[in-house]
């Protein structure tokens, strides 16, 4: 595809603690931009410590969009978020600065990118049936109405499980075929310019130790401020990787120590899952970083990013 003439957006993604919002950054500080969150669990405002968010300072240093925007009492979806970043992209390219899109959520960047799926509104007894039903079951109805969904998915995955099986009762149609025909994607209408970072795994899940070790120190407040809020616990926001570990050390059922262990671990995990998506799941023309970063290579890579995206 001829791409010459279409505004151009950088991407930097890759999973958490690879050095993504250093390197937009540092992306910026080389041309004007507007930094465009693409973390599903930065998007909302009450996490600003646990979810990783760029500091006060970052943000007035960089024109920032679509962190911390939503009310931990809503659920984004990547169709609304991609709304979102269509609207922040469109006003980036009109302020003649580049949108750096940064993040890690596969399924926000491929939503904005190739579309969603037309799906029709689920009928509201189906959902409430299928969702009623014990694990098992579900699984074993999706194994018989759609097995090609079964076969793709865990049983344990109960989210996606719940939704296949009420989309095949509910539309006649599987949820692959509806995904078939994706429809609102910018990607024919933009110049990407991509970047996935896969560092070292010894060296990236070190990070995510530090990280969690960091915010478990500093996140405290925010975690209470959001229980004292009372959420539904099956809200995004509540399953966010943070609360649950920090929220048992404020009700001191586990130790400084066991907490910092288990969100440790649940963040080498998953670190794991998105490097695994990204290794595997983006396209094989999208450039990759297999190295470490640092003060200097970040800088290089900035350069190379810039001129790239001003290189019609």
């Amino acid at each position: 595809m001829n791409t010459s003439g279409l505004p151009t957006v950088a991407l930097i993604a890759g999973p958490t603690a690879s050095g993504k919002s250093a390197l937009a950054m540092a992306l910026a500080d080389l041309t004007p931009s507007v930094i465009v969150n693409a973390d599903s669990m930065q998007v909302y405002r009450d996490l600003r410590v646990v979810t990783a968010r760029p500091s006060e300072a970052d943000e007035a240093r960089h024109p920032h969009r679509l962190f911390g925007y939503i009310d931990g009492a809503e659920a984004c979806s990547a169709a609304l978020w991609a709304a979102d970043a269509k609207v922040a992209i469109a006003a980036a390219h009109d302020a003649g600065r580049l949108p750096i899109l940064v993040g890690g959520t596969g399924l926000y960047i491929r939503t904005l990118l190739d579309g969603i799926a037309p799906v029709p509104e689920i009928d509201p007894a189906i959902r409430a049936a299928v969702r009623k039903l014990p694990v098992a079951e579900t699984f074993d109805a999706l194994t018989r109405e759609d097995p090609q969904a079964a076969a793709r998915l865990a049983p344990a995955d109960t989210t996606r499980v719940a939704r296949a099986l009420e989309v095949v009762r509910s539309t006649g149609r599987t949820l692959k075929d509806w995904q078939a025909h994706r429809t609102g994607g910018i990607g024919d209408a933009i110049r990407l310019v991509p970047l996935i970072l896969l560092p070292p795994r010894d060296w990236l899940f070190a990070r995510c130790d530090a990280r969690f070790a960091a915010m478990i120190e500093a996140g405290e407040h925010e975690v209470a401020a959001l229980i004292a809020r009372d959420l539904d616990p099956a809200l995004p926001v509540m399953r966010a990787i943070g609360v649950a570990e920090i929220a048992a050390l404020l009700a001191r059922k586990v130790s400084k120590g066991d907490s910092k262990t288990i969100g440790a671990l649940a963040t080498r995990q998953y670190a794991k899952r998105q490097y695994t998506w990204f290794a595997n799941q983006a396209p094989d023309d999208w450039q990759r970083c297999a190295t470490q970063l640092d003060y200097t290579n970040i800088n290089e890579l900035a350069i190379i990013l810039r001129d790239k995206a001003l290189t019609a």
